[in-house]
């Protein structure tokens, strides 16, 4: 992307500059994010993505409905990077989790389905894995977001190098103290703690209306570092250069066709989370639900 360049600006751009969409704190509709967010994913494997992979998905969608399951789930689809889908389920608690998989588990019909969804959508994927990560407020910016009324996140993983997590802490303070300044700019910051994630982890999640934010986003450099500062920029600079490992950023897009979404989404929006679903060519098998991941 065309942003200022300059190893310097990497943590300041990736922990906040990609979230520069308008504040939703103030929102009615606004939601505060979940405490504990299990990250189901799915690599897909070529040509197999798209309308083919939203039909296998659809099997969990219809049963999740039939059984008026009350855990519900987002699903994105990457738009950079490897093909892939994440499904995001939260939870209150780690409590909350167990009780879901322990009723997944007791409820005989919804298991068989799951079984036999899980093989249909399985000859799809290269692999899979699964990640498990609890809300981070002290790193996180203004993260209460009308999510309904969001079509992307862009989503940004960091690294800490073992013995640094002071700098980082430092670091991440230093950015959120000066995007503050900058009302638009929000995320919500989560830290892993089961996974294939090796080491202190942490993901930042920034929803997006429409993908022309990401224009207004290349505008917001200079703000940034004037409210930053020289010695804090510098300080920046010198905390990415000892304490991170190589980050990630990547676009992901909402996928309604394969969420199960909550009933006031669907009230709030149900041109985008009502979709026809794909029918899976003659298909004469019981539905079957997504897992509590």
């Amino acid at each position: 992307m065309q942003r200022l360049t300059g190893m310097l600006l990497g943590l300041a751009l990736l922990l906040g500059g990609w979230g520069l969409a308008r504040a939703q704190e103030n929102s009615e509709a606004a939601m505060p994010p979940p405490k504990v967010l299990v990250i189901f994913r799915e690599f897909v494997k070529p040509g197999k993505s798209g309308s083919m992979h939203e039909r296998t998905e659809s099997n969990f969608v219809r049963a999740m409905t039939k059984a008026k399951w009350p855990t519900h789930y987002l699903a994105v689809t990457s738009m950079s990077g490897r093909s892939r889908a994440l499904f995001l389920t939260p939870y209150d608690s780690f409590e909350a989790w167990e009780k879901d998989n322990l009723a997944a588990m007791k409820d005989t019909g919804l298991s068989a389905s799951l079984d036999s969804a899980s093989a249909t959508d399985g000859e799809l994927l290269s692999e899979t894995d699964q990640t498990v990560a609890v809300y981070s407020e002290e790193y996180s910016l203004r993260a209460n977001v009308d999510i309904a009324h969001m079509r992307y996140f862009e989503i940004e993983v960091f690294r800490v190098k073992p013995g640094h997590r002071k700098d980082w802490d430092e670091a991440a303070k230093l950015v959120k103290a000066a995007y503050d300044k900058i009302p638009d700019a929000h995320w919500a910051t989560y830290e892993v703690v089961y996974g294939p994630q090796q080491g202190t982890t942490y993901i930042l999640f920034s929803a997006l209306k429409s993908a022309s934010e990401i224009d207004h986003e290349l505008t917001e450099d200079k703000d940034f570092m004037e409210a930053m500062g020289e010695d804090g920029m510098k300080r920046l600079s010198e905390i990415e250069a000892t304490a991170l490992e190589p980050g990630q950023s990547n676009l992901f897009s909402f996928s309604p066709s394969m969420s199960y979404p909550p009933a006031e989404w669907i009230k709030a929006d149900p041109e985008f989370w009502k979709p026809k679903m794909p029918m899976h060519p003659a298909s004469s098998k019981a539905p079957a639900a997504k897992p509590a991941q």
